[in-house]
């Protein structure tokens, strides 16, 4: 297996991904950066996985959005 030392998502499962985000942004500003119903309405990991691991476009953004959460700290 290829070894990926620069890349911030290797190794993170999308849930570690999006309970980090959580615990940063919270539910509702993950609602705005990422405009899905799964964060607006509702709000939890369970349903929020559910969309997003059948949602590629969604993913992408929820990875995005980690990446750009990474470079702020």
């Amino acid at each position: 297996m290829e070894s990926q030392p620069n890349n911030p998502l290797h190794g993170k499962t999308l849930e570690a991904i999006l309970n980090e985000l959580v615990d940063y942004y919270g539910w509702e500003q993950m609602g705005y950066y990422v405009n899905i119903n799964s964060f607006q309405h509702d709000p939890s990991v369970k349903s929020s996985l559910k969309f997003l691991r059948k949602t590629p476009w969604a993913r992408k953004k929820v990875e995005d959005l980690y990446i750009q959460m990474l470079a702020r700290k």
